[in-house]
């Protein structure tokens, strides 16, 4: 299997449990990996024979802005399933990041890994 990443996209989004934050755009950084063969895709040279970085970011960075989940969690497994359903990904590995949610730490976030590795 080879995988095809997306790292560090930046989404301002409306997340949280808390009052305050049910009221303010907040950052978040997603990673995504993506199982995939791209022998196809590195013979023939052409867009069509590969999942599309530009256009599934694009979806997310729409999906993302949109989305009014409380959890990290739920919104997690919410792009999990619009990748699996609108792009037809069979396999994925993705982080969602919450920079700043907890004071003492960098970051914090959740991964998930979805569907089987072939």
């Amino acid at each position: 299997m080879d995988i095809i990443f997306i790292r560090e996209l930046r989404v301002e989004a409306i997340i949280g449990v808390f009052d305050w934050e049910r009221s303010v755009r907040q950052s978040l950084s997603i990673d995504l990996d993506i199982g995939v063969d791209i022998r196809a895709a590195a013979a023939s040279d052409d867009i069509a024979d590969t999942p599309s970085y530009s256009e599934i970011s694009a979806r997310l960075l729409e999906f993302v802005g949109a989305s009014r989940c409380q959890l990290i969690e739920t919104l997690a497994e919410q792009i999990a399933t619009l990748l699996r359903t609108e792009f037809g990904v069979r396999w994925l590995r993705l982080s969602v990041h919450k920079p700043g949610a907890v004071r003492a730490a960098r970051d914090v976030g959740v991964t998930i890994e979805r569907g089987e590795r072939r």
